[in-house]
């Protein structure tokens, strides 16, 4: 599994994003698409403890931080380590989204008021693996969002649009109280690429997913 490639994508070296981003210092282009889905949503403020699923290379956490300020608590997942400077308020843990021990995770961390997920394959070039596969990552972040979030929380997801994506968008509609698909607007045209947001976790989704604690150890920051 493995995140968007950020500013190390060569294809992306001429994308007006890719140079805006390198422009004014940030980890990656995505991180204007988080900025696109904040203002729709108003997914983040002043104080929002968030987790950001597929972290890597740190841009969401930058734009995260920014909005939501030192006093919040950020955690952020990937198989690969952040290598960008980040406040101290944020934590990246390098590991697989798919094993993190959740019921000690949130003992740890607390539960979260947004989980996001920019989680995505490493494509192929195969959309009957790459579909499939994506669509399988967003499933996983659901469960994991459904489990970690408080009562009210939101959430949002990348996933490849398929022949799932209907019933993924009424499976988020019926742990939410909202559930809306979204494109970003500097999408690539020939992309698949689409955006879930749940707003208001309801009380019998967090009931049905409450996390349980075994004894495997919690993942260090990195």
């Amino acid at each position: 599994m493995a995140t968007r490639k950020g500013l190390g994508d060569k294809r992306a070296r001429h994308d007006p994003a890719y140079l805006r981003a390198k422009r004014e210092q940030y980890a990656g282009r995505a991180i204007y698409k988080l900025e696109e889905i904040d203002k729709r949503f108003r997914l983040i403020k002043p104080g929002t403890q968030l987790l950001d699923l597929g972290c890597w290379p740190g841009a969401w956490l930058q734009y995260a931080v920014q909005k939501a300020g030192t006093e919040a608590t950020l955690v952020g997942v990937d198989l690969k380590a952040v290598e960008i400077a980040l406040p101290a308020n944020v934590h990246t843990i390098v590991g697989d989204v798919t094993k993190l021990n959740l019921g000690r995770f949130v003992d740890r961390f607390g539960r979260f008021d947004l989980v996001l997920s920019d989680m995505a394959p490493n494509t192929t070039g195969n959309k009957d693996f790459d579909i499939p596969t994506s669509e399988d990552l967003f499933l996983s972040a659901l469960d994991i969002a459904s489990a970690s979030l408080r009562i009210g929380g939101h959430f949002c997801a990348k996933v490849f649009q398929g022949g799932r994506f209907a019933d993924l968008l009424h499976e988020v509609e019926s742990r939410f109280q909202q559930g809306r698909a979204y494109r970003c607007e500097n999408t690539r045209k020939a992309s698949r690429e689409q955006y879930i947001i749940g707003r208001g976790l309801k009380a019998t989704t967090a009931r049905a997913h409450a996390p349980t604690t075994d004894t495997d150890p919690a993942p260090a920051d990195d």
